[in-house]
């Protein structure tokens, strides 16, 4: 259990912020840009959840996506190092939790015969929004995975590749199972 008693520590006045291993890195560190564009993801997905009070199953798949992403920031706030004691790590269980969301969605959806833009209703507009931002986490997360002495949970990486699979097929669930998605015409205004 997290205790937040006191808000502001001034520890990070410096540049600096500690990892969950008490190791202080400089605020710009490709790990902190990772887990925080995790929780940006996160915000976003918030921001989706105003608008999904009328979808009571699909705002309880929003509300345990955002429970994951603090568990993916915890699991990059402290890199896994040999002969240290296991920390809380994404697991593939919640990666194939994942999956099942986006099948029972997508089992819904008419096949699509061209891309879609962002828009549509505000949820769906405001998922195409998280999707992108998940984008870009999974692109920091592969990035920092590559450097030599970077762990990254290889479930972590899945399971953003797969949020941004949920988000899209979510967008289309939330215009109207397809029928409000906005698509693209290629070369419509030349």
């Amino acid at each position: 259990m997290v205790t937040l008693n006191r808000i502001y520590t001034k520890t990070g006045d410096d540049g600096t912020t500690a990892l969950g291993t008490g190791e202080r890195r400089p605020k710009y560190d490709l790990r902190i840009e990772a887990y925080g564009t995790v929780d940006e993801t996160n915000a976003a997905i918030g921001v989706v959840r105003l608008h999904t009070h009328d979808m009571p199953e699909f705002d309880a798949m929003l509300g345990r996506i955002q429970n994951d992403l603090f568990d993916l920031g915890a699991d990059l706030a402290v890199p896994e190092r040999e002969g240290k004691a296991e920390r809380l790590r994404v697991v593939a269980s919640q990666v194939e939790r994942l999956e099942r969301d986006i099948d029972a969605l997508n089992d819904r959806l008419a096949p699509l015969t061209s891309f879609v833009l962002p828009g549509g209703t505000p949820a769906a507009a405001y998922l195409h929004v998280a999707r992108t931002i998940c984008r870009r986490a999974e692109r920091v997360m592969v990035e920092l995975a590559a450097r030599p002495g970077e762990p990254v949970g290889a479930a972590g990486i899945q399971y953003m590749n797969r949020l941004s699979d949920f988000l899209f097929v979510a967008s289309r669930a939330a215009n109207r199972n397809g029928a409000g998605d906005v698509l693209w015409v290629p070369g419509q205004n030349r």
